[in-house]
């Protein structure tokens, strides 16, 4: 929204509901102070203007204003307080991209490990679909401080995000997200654990031969309720899942959350082997028909 005062120099954020105070015996961190108040670039990132990074950027540019002046670095705000962002700031964050990958086995999401590729490799123009009526074009510098917002597993395929965007990153992997990501998992049958580690009484697998079609058929009931809910992992439950067969051979998984290899490691503990993980949604967004080790840009009008 512009400010009346000035008309088409700043856009101003909208004063939601204050904050309640912390609660009683919890000790502020370096984000909050005294009163209730907190630091502006978290209040910024609260708002969905700006990454904590960038606003720290676009604060000391001098690109920010509070209650009509010019922030400081740093400063403490409160949650009623009136935030304007000029216009420099917002053709900066226009010209930001954020592409969808369908990242290929063998690829890393991040830095390059052990001498295999990352991703960010594959966002060439010779990559892109051909399909992509996104009104974007390519070039060198969308390359910079471009990220992936979540991590796949070096030998897992499917939907990964990369973005300059730090509005986005926050929203798919900030500490207070509850993104959905879908996942399609075929599995393999070593075995049903029970809790306290006995194997189950119901089905033994002989010489511990994994069973690898209908799956479905054998695999107890309560290995699937422990997958949806009653697993730990790291010495902490995992939040609830939505879980169920797509085939016999083949799981649906749904999560909220990412610990390193989650998926992989909750079959585990249930007996069950992953052979083939792919990712098909993030949010509202599905890989659709994107081709392997190609990529698209998220177009104006997508949301997750």
């Amino acid at each position: 929204m512009t400010d009346s005062s000035k008309p088409g120099t700043l856009r101003r954020a909208a004063a939601p509901a204050p904050r309640a105070a912390l609660p009683a015996g919890q000790s502020n961190t370096a984000a909050y102070g005294a009163g209730g108040t907190l630091r502006l670039n978290k209040r910024m990132a609260e708002l969905g203007l700006a990454s904590r990074r960038e606003a720290d950027v676009w604060i000391g540019k001098g690109w920010v204003r509070v209650d009509g002046k010019v922030a400081e670095m740093g400063m403490q705000v409160r949650p009623d307080v009136r935030i304007e962002i000029a216009k420099q700031a917002q053709g900066e964050q226009a010209n930001q991209v954020t592409i969808l990958l369908n990242k290929p086995m063998g690829i890393v999401s991040g830095q390059a490990e052990d001498g295999h590729q990352p991703a960010i490799t594959l966002i060439q123009p010779q990559n892109r679909w051909t399909e992509d009526n996104a009104r974007f074009f390519f070039h060198p510098r969308q390359l910079q401080s471009l990220v992936p917002a979540g991590r796949l597993d070096i030998d897992s395929i499917g939907l990964l995000v990369l973005t300059q965007d730090g509005r986005v990153a926050r929203q798919l992997i900030g500490e207070d997200s509850q993104m959905e990501k879908e996942y399609l998992v075929r599995v393999s049958y070593t075995g049903f654990n029970e809790p306290d580690g006995e194997p189950d009484r119901l089905l033994q697998i002989n010489e511990g031969d994994p069973v690898t079609t209908n799956v479905q058929a054998i695999f107890p009931a309560e290995g699937l309720a422990r997958l949806r809910h009653g697993l730990s992992l790291d010495a902490q439950a995992l939040k609830p899942a939505k879980i169920a067969w797509q085939n016999p051979e083949q799981l649906r998984v749904v999560l909220t959350e990412g610990k390193k290899r989650q998926i992989r490691r909750m079959c585990e503990l249930v007996g069950l082997k992953v052979v083939g993980l792919k990712r098909v949604r993030i949010g509202k967004l599905m890989l659709g028909n994107l081709p392997v080790g190609q990529w698209r840009y998220l177009a104006p009008h997508e949301k997750f």
